[in-house]
């Protein structure tokens, strides 16, 4: 169900159960984790995650789940906060192309993920209120922080799904684009990001993700923000493009510290 493939320093990552619309069961998380692994092994600057045919993907697979003896802390606890960790810190950027449903483990994905590119006819929200269950992998934490309680409750309550535009004009994710462009401009933003100073990159990452998880100051961040350009006066990236400014040309990054 998982494909990797590696091109150009670029991994492309993708889903491919669209019969199931790239519903997630324990062996397909186990599959995920282990091509996020292959893909940090090898090196990669960039990598994209996308889902085949109608749906990125939507959410976990229930079709055999007995409600009864379901251990759900064994596989949210267990098997999607891992691999959400691990796809979160991931060292080079990281893109995903939203379409379709996106939804519970889905939508989990697209929060893991550094730039998240969507079309505009995505559909993005909390749909277990016909389950009798919650919103889950990090879904409550994204919609409140970006939507407020109130919109956040009222989307859980209804059921109603956001297009990929209006998730877009919220503030969720990055860019909206019509659904037959949005992959290729996905693909040409993680290429763009694979030639850039990898280094640099993920000094940005870090900084983003502790505003992020510790609440951190304006005067904190700038500290930190300080701490990180001077770490990078070492690498060969900062001197290359210092050297590429003065010299009127463009940069010729390798992505090595």
């Amino acid at each position: 169900m998982i494909e990797l493939t590696i091109a150009d320093n670029v991994a492309e990552v993708v889903l491919n159960a669209p019969d199931k619309l790239n519903s997630l069961d324990p062996q397909a998380i186990a599959e995920l984790d282990a091509a996020y692994r292959e893909a940090e092994s090898a090196g990669v600057r960039a990598l994209l995650l996308r889902g085949e045919g109608r749906a990125f993907c939507a959410g976990r697979d229930i079709s055999e789940v007995d409600p009864q003896d379901d251990d759900v802390l064994g596989y949210l606890g267990g098997l999607v906060t891992p691999l959400l960790e691990r796809m979160s810190s991931f060292p080079a950027p990281t893109f995903a192309v939203a379409h379709g449903a996106c939804l519970g483990v889905g939508l989990g994905l697209l929060i893991a993920t550094d730039v998240v590119y969507v079309a505009d006819t995505a559909k993005i929200g909390s749909p277990f209120a016909n389950l009798g269950a919650t919103l889950d992998s990090g879904g409550h934490a994204l919609f409140f922080e970006r939507l407020g309680a109130h919109k956040t409750l009222d989307l859980i309550y209804t059921g109603r799904l956001m297009s990929g535009s209006e998730a877009v004009a919220s503030g969720l994710f990055s860019q909206v684009f019509p659904a037959d462009e949005v992959t290729d401009a996905t693909r040409a933003a993680a290429r763009k990001a694979s030639t850039g100073a990898t280094r640099a990159f993920l000094e940005s990452k870090e900084l983003v993700h502790a505003l992020r998880d510790e609440r951190l100051g304006l005067w904190q961040s700038m500290a930190d923000e300080n701490r990180a350009q001077a770490a990078l006066c070492d690498t060969d990236d900062y001197r290359e493009g210092f050297a590429a400014f003065q010299q009127k040309r463009s940069p010729a990054f390798t992505g090595r510290a």
